[in-house]
């Protein structure tokens, strides 16, 4: 039985992952059993992402890990990246995801030297697919860095709008005695952005506004 897992991110709140339910509709279409679904929304640019985190956790020997795109499990620097894909090939798994060729199955079958030719292959497309992503990352924060430079020389930079879910989920999650790990984990965010929130959320309440 093929097994896989699901790895579905978004980068953004206003992103919707219901909107990556039709990849596991597909998945179950080609045979394989899925063994687990996870979710988040969060920036490929971390490693430290709890769903992510608890897939590799989760997998075992022979297990599918299955994205929709490579940046999807990784936008991080090069070296950075490997080591994500290491963690999860130490546990016996492999990536399938679009883009990506898998010549695993070919180089098993094959001799000494064709299993090395195939596998050296297999790393330089992974190397070009991991650094993609990337790069892909890097030049999207250039043009915004660049955007909001524009913007401010022209007097329409207003900086990001706070996002008021995320922020009144912190809220509730912080009132209910969460720690600050708690309340990032299940608000999708960073621990940072968590006490930045609750600060100013604690300011509020002191000055009465």
């Amino acid at each position: 039985m093929n097994i896989a897992r699901l790895y579905l991110r978004v980068s953004t709140d206003e992103q919707d992952l219901a909107l990556q339910d039709e990849i596991e509709i597909k998945v179950r279409a080609a045979g394989y059993y899925v063994a687990g679904v996870y979710r988040e929304k969060a920036s490929g640019a971390r490693a430290d992402r709890p769903e992510l985190l608890r897939m590799i956790h989760d997998l075992q020997p022979n297990d599918v890990v299955i994205a929709e795109k490579m940046d999807r499990i990784s936008r991080l620097p090069l070296v950075e990246a490997e080591q994500l894909i290491n963690s999860i090939r130490s546990k016996g798994a492999r990536l399938a995801i679009p883009g990506l060729v898998d010549l695993s199955d070919l180089a098993a079958t094959s001799d000494s030297v064709t299993k090395i030719v195939l596998e050296s292959v297999q790393e330089l497309l992974l190397k070009i697919a991991l650094q993609m992503a990337r790069d892909d990352y890097e030049i999207r924060r250039e043009r915004q860095r660049q955007g909001v430079k524009i913007a401010k020389v022209s007097g329409k930079y207003v900086g990001r709008k706070p996002n008021k879910s995320i922020h009144q989920r912190i809220i509730t999650l912080r009132k209910a005695h969460q720690t600050i790990k708690q309340t990032a984990e299940l608000s999708g965010c960073s621990e940072s952005q968590v006490k930045r929130i609750w600060a100013i959320y604690q300011l509020s309440l002191k000055t009465g506004e």
